[in-house]
């Protein structure tokens, strides 16, 4: 069955930006200030070797589909232990193939369509997205929510002031190109209109907390997590409370067991 690929671009307009009086902040809403960011390098540089291997997909050849999306400046590499988690709890993880995400293009949602198209066999795809790369989830299933089964974000800052809800707004539009209030194709503030579940930390060293849980609406469930930023591609603890957190949404929204079929031993 070849699926629709007609792109929906409605839209609403972005929230108004938040007053900034230091006294009328919530914490939670306040990105984590400059250490943040070296404290999760120095986290991640350890830990580039789990990267290694083949970028095919992972996991069983009948487990149904998942679609992993890097985070913002990440590849296919840095999200490969996150894809062999997914892969041993069952699922049919499937890497982006769309080189280091450098932020939105006008072409990201054409692109990621064409790439969920190749993966579709039929049946609706998960997809995860790490940081930005939740973002760009999120608009993914505003845009063809009939082939999406759901949409999970690891630490997304996709809510509040995108101003000030991150520690690289600056580094993000000089390599973007582009104002983060002014991304190269609409962007939705709404949930998308499939189920959503966002994963969030307050050791984060990046996005502010409230900025990855979302407001009341935005989110179907959100789930505090015990890691950094880059620990959601890279701390097995974490990564494998998100997998199980996945199953046990899922049986919630979908009313039955997804049917997983998780891998015992050995490397997916």
């Amino acid at each position: 069955m070849k699926p629709d690929r007609t792109l929906k671009s409605d839209a609403v307009a972005a929230p108004e930006p938040a007053n900034l009086d230091p006294a009328n902040l919530d914490p939670d809403s306040v990105a984590p200030p400059f250490w943040g960011r070296l404290s999760e390098l120095a986290y991640h540089l350890p830990r580039v070797l789990a990267g290694l291997g083949p970028l095919g997909p992972r996991g069983p050849e009948d487990g149904p589909p998942a679609l992993v999306i890097p985070g913002f400046m990440a590849t296919d590499r840095t999200t490969m232990d996150l894809r062999r988690a997914l892969a041993r709890a069952g699922w049919r993880a499937h890497p982006w193939l769309l080189g280091t995400n450098g932020g939105a293009k006008k072409d990201t949602l054409e692109l990621l369509s064409s790439r969920l198209d190749a993966i579709w066999d039929g049946r609706p795809v998960l997809l995860v997205g790490w940081s930005l790369g939740g973002m760009f989830a999120r608009e993914l299933a505003h845009a063809v929510p009939g082939k999406i089964r759901a949409v999970v974000t690891l630490g997304s800052p996709f809510s509040g002031d995108y101003k000030t809800n991150t520690n690289i707004r600056e580094f993000y539009e000089w390599k973007a190109g582009h104002d983060v209030d002014a991304p190269p194709f609409p962007r939705h503030v709404e949930k998308p209109p499939v189920p959503t579940l966002a994963f969030w930390s307050r050791k984060d060293g990046i996005v502010a907390p409230a900025a990855a849980r979302g407001a009341a609406g935005e989110v179907d469930k959100a789930i505090e997590v015990e890691s950094r930023h880059s620990g959601f591609t890279a701390d097995r603890p974490t990564m494998s409370r998100v997998t199980s957190e996945i199953r046990r949404f899922l049986t919630e929204q979908e009313g039955k067991d997804p049917g997983l079929k998780p891998q015992i031993s050995g490397k997916p």
